[in-house]
Order: C-alpha cells, then structure tokens, then sequence
C-alpha cells in the first residue's frame, strides 16, 4: 500500500518539494546575504513584511492542493468503489494513504520553518525591535509552522471526504484554514500564558504589548479624564487618549513629554505584555494544540470513510 500511495501522489509531493525547495534556496541566500552585509541592507523593513506575507500562503495551499484532493478525487471520480473491492479494507486505506503524506508535509515543513529562522532570526529581536511573537513572522518559525502545514493538511482531507468534490473541496481547506489562523492571531495566542502587567514606561520594543491604560489611585481612570487634564495645558489628544498623546505647540508642558506630565501629576500608566523571553514556549503550546487539532481531524476522516463513504 505503501508503494500505491507514493505511485498516485508522487507528482504531488514533487511539487511542494519544489516549491519549499525553491523558498528554502531564497532563505538560504538571503540569510547569507544578510550576515556578510551586516544587516544594512535589508533591514526589519519591507523586505522582511513581504516575504512573511508571502511564505503566509503556503500552509493552506498544501491544504488546498496536496490534502483536499487526497480523498475527495477518489469519491469524485468513484474509483474508492474498485479500491475497497481489493481486500485491503477503507479504515487500513485511509491510514496508508493519509499517514505517510502527513509525514511528509510535517517534515519538510518543520526543516523550512527553522531555516526561515535562521535566515531572519537575528532581526527578529533587539537589533531591530521586531518582537519574535509578531503575528506576521511567529507562525512561520520553529515547530508552528510545521504545526499549521499539518492542520490545513487535515483540514482538507476532511473537507474532502465532506464535499467530495476536489474544486469546492479546495476552497473551503483555504476559508477553514484562515478562519482557525484569524481566530489565533487575534484571540488565543495571546491567552497561552497570562500577560504580565507593568507600570514601566521603558519596555522593550520586542516585546508584544497588547493593551495599555491609566490609573489614578489605583482606580482605572477614562479617556475623557486624560483628555480634560490635557487640554488645560494645550495638548491636543488623538485617537483614544489613553494610548495616543501628541502635544501642541505653544503646550504649557515645558520639556515634559505628554506622558511624563501625566505621571508628575499622580497618573499611572499600566501596561498588559507577553515578553518576548516567552516565545519557546509559546511555539512548543501552538505546535503542540495544532498537533492535536490534526490528528482529530484525521481520526475524524478515518471514520467518516469507515462510516459514512458509500
């Protein structure tokens, strides 16, 4: 059974081989790169935001292209009937098929997301101040990005055996996928551990701030209040007055900043922040629910195909 998968899905495999193959020789060079130029010419800028945009697609297009049709051309086609004619049984076919695949996506993903590490990890961190749990790199490094490859993997087998049409089968593997990747961008990440709390003014630029208030007394104190007792020394409040502070000219602040003033006057700035020191464990916490999150999916398609394929 072994030698059937890799004969029906070999053309397959070659083509995300080759696509991580041809990404992992522009990682290697531009990481080369990077480290005989001293970072200058590159910089955590544009060049870094679009190749993370880029490398963001390929997770769920392995999920489009290698798990959704895996099963759902087999139930399209209706060859499944002469398949489970052979002796060989539709649980022990669905394991064969799926697991070797599985395998062999997790792994290749896993080896591309530490050279992507590699290759922009130094600028990840003090020397440019991007925070290594940014949303735009942090699942494209370590085990995470092997973790979200296995997961639109699964995602598709199962949306397959679902739809059992490759095309519609393809498309709902990429809305699944980037609803689950929204969902733990904006909510859960940020929940893996408890934030810390902290009144300093100074922190660190890679670490991952997530909400920031004033208090007076130790009792919150509202945007408005901020406002009032800006204005009367002529500083103009942009957007929500707890975050953003912007003084006027002619302000009656002297050589204070905005915040500084604030402070002089008894108010309290509080900050909610995961600090960067915490982003092996986040990842070992992401890799490890993905990892669960596929092989129930995968569970799940072995008895939908057990169960409920005729």
């Amino acid at each position: 059974m072994g030698w059937v998968t890799w004969r029906q899905h070999r053309l397959t495999l070659a083509g995300v081989a080759a696509v991580l193959g041809a990404a992992s020789v522009y990682l290697y060079f531009t990481g080369e790169h990077l480290r005989n130029q001293g970072f200058v010419s590159y910089g955590a800028g544009p060049g870094l935001t679009l190749t993370a945009a880029l490398f963001q697609v390929i997770p769920p297009l392995i999920g489009a292209f290698v798990g959704a049709p895996v099963l759902a051309r087999e139930l399209e086609a209706g060859t499944f009937r002469f398949t489970w004619t052979q002796g060989f049984g539709r649980a022990r076919w669905t394991i064969a098929t799926l697991a070797p695949l599985a395998l062999a996506v997790t792994v290749v993903a896993g080896a591309f997301g530490f050279l992507f590490s590699w290759c922009y990890g130094p600028q990840i961190g003090v020397k440019y101040g991007l925070s290594p749990l940014a949303a735009t790199t942090f699942d494209l490094r370590g085990v995470a990005f092997a973790g979200w490859t296995l997961v639109a993997f699964a995602i598709g087998v199962v949306a397959g055996i679902l739809i059992r049409r490759v095309v519609p089968a393809m498309f709902a593997t990429l809305v699944a996928w980037s609803g689950l990747a929204v969902v733990t961008g904006l909510f859960l990440r940020r929940h893996y551990e408890a934030p810390l709390v902290t009144s300093r003014t100074n922190l660190p630029s890679t670490d991952w701030v997530m909400s920031e208030w004033w208090t007076r007394g130790g009792q919150p104190v509202s945007s408005s209040t901020i406002d009032q007792v800006l204005q009367k020394v002529g500083v103009s409040v942009s957007g929500n007055g707890q975050q953003i502070l912007r003084a006027s000219q002619g302000s009656g602040l002297g050589n204070m900043s905005p915040t500084q003033y604030l402070i002089h006057h008894g108010f309290t700035q509080l900050s909610s922040y995961q600090p960067a020191s915490r982003f092996w464990p986040f990842q070992w916490i992401e890799g490890g629910w993905l990892l669960a999150l596929s092989l129930l999916l995968m569970i799940a398609a072995v008895w939908l195909v057990h169960r409920r394929a005729t």
